[in-house]
C-alpha cells in the first residue's frame, strides 16, 4: 500500500510512515538498520558529535543544552510563537490536526468501530497540538472518548501546558494526561502497538539520535497506526521568499527573542 501523505502549507513539512496493515511492513528495515554489517546513514560523520544549531557539540551534551533552552523560554514559548510566525504556526497547527481528523475512526481496523483513539503527543510542551486534537475529536466528530497522551522531557514546558490546560474543558479530564519522557526511549507505560496516532510538531528537530526516536514511535504505534510530523523546511524554489524568509529568521528573531524574553541565545538557536 503507498505511504499516506498528509498535504501541508508552504512552509512547515510533515510526513508520515507508510500505513500498515496488520503486518509489519518496516520489519525488514529495522532488522536492516540493526545490522552490524550495514553503516548508519542517518548519524552524523562522527557519531560521539552532532548539531546544535549551526553547531557541532559532543552528543552526550544536546539533551541537557536543549532542556537548558526550553527551561529558559517556557514562560514566553506562545508569545514567541507569535511573534516569530506572525501568529501563522496557529494555521499550521490547525491544519494539521484537520489533515489527521482525530475521533473520526481508529486508523487501525477495530473489532469495534467506535473504539475511541488512542494519541501521543510527542515534544507536546504547552499543549498547543494536544487540546486541538481533543478539541476536533470532540466538536468534528463527537468523540468522548479519545484521549491525548502529552510527552515533553522537559518539566518547564509540561507545567506550562498544565496551566494553559485550567483554561480547557480537559484540566481534569481523563482524556488528557501528562508525562515527563524522552523520545528516543519512551517509558514502558507507553506499550507496544497501544497508540493509533503519534505526533510531533516543531520538535523532532531537538532530538539528539532522531533514528531511536522513530523507532520508539514505530514501538508504540498500532498496526495502521499513524506517525505525523509537523516542521519547518526550506524554501529554495522561491528565491525571493526564501531571501526574506531568512532575513527574518536570523534578523529579527533573536532581536524579538532578546525584547521579549531577555534571552536572545536560545531564540538563535531555535532558528538555526
Amino acid at each position: 500500500m503507498p505511504p499516506r501523505t498528509i498535504p501541508t502549507s508552504s512552509s512547515p513539512l510533515k510526513f508520515s510512515f507508510p500505513i500498515r496493515q496488520q503486518y509489519r511492513c518496516l520489519s525488514c528495515s529495522l532488522r536492516l538498520s540493526q545490522s552490524p554489517s550495514q553503516p548508519q546513514q542517518s548519524q552524523p560523520q562522527d557519531a560521539s558529535t552532532t548539531h546544535f544549531g549551526f553547531q557541532s557539540i559532543p552528543s552526550t551534551t544536546k539533551t541537557s543544552r536543549v532542556s537548558s533552552v526550553f527551561s529558559s523560554v517556557a514562560t514566553s514559548y506562545d508569545t514567541m510563537n507569535d511573534l516569530m510566525s506572525l501568529g501563522i504556526h496557529r494555521l499550521w497547527k490547525d491544519h494539521f490536526v484537520r489533515s489527521l481528523n482525530p475521533g473520526s475512526h481508529p486508523p487501525s481496523p477495530p473489532s469495534n468501530p467506535r473504539t475511541p483513539w488512542t494519541m501521543l503527543d510527542v515534544a507536546g510542551g504547552t499543549g498547543d497540538i494536544a487540546f486541538r486534537l481533543l478539541d476536533h475529536s470532540t466538536l468534528i466528530n463527537g468523540d468522548q472518548e479519545s484521549k491525548v497522551i502529552v510527552s515533553d522531557i522537559n518539566p518547564s514546558m509540561l507545567s506550562e501546558g498544565k496551566k494553559r490546560a485550567l483554561s480547557t474543558a480537559y484540566a481534569t479530564s481523563p482524556r488528557l494526561e501528562w508525562l515527563e519522557a524522552n523520545a528516543e526511549a519512551l517509558p514502558p507505560q507507553i506499550q507496544d502497538e497501544s497508540i493509533d496516532l503519534y505526533t510531533v510538531a516543531f520538535g523532532i528537530r531537538n532530538f539528539t539520535h532522531k533514528h531511536l526516536a522513530l523507532r520508539e514511535a514505530y514501538r508504540v504505534l498500532k498496526p495502521g497506526g499513524v506517525f505525523a510530523c509537523l516542521e519547518f523546511s526550506h524554501v529554495d524554489r522561491f528565491p525571493l521568499l526564501n531571501a526574506v524568509y531568512k532575513r527574518w529568521s536570523f534578523g529579527a528573531i533573536p532581536v524579538i527573542g532578546e525584547l521579549v524574553a531577555g534571552d536572545r541565545g536560545s531564540y538563535q538557536y531555535l532558528v538555526e
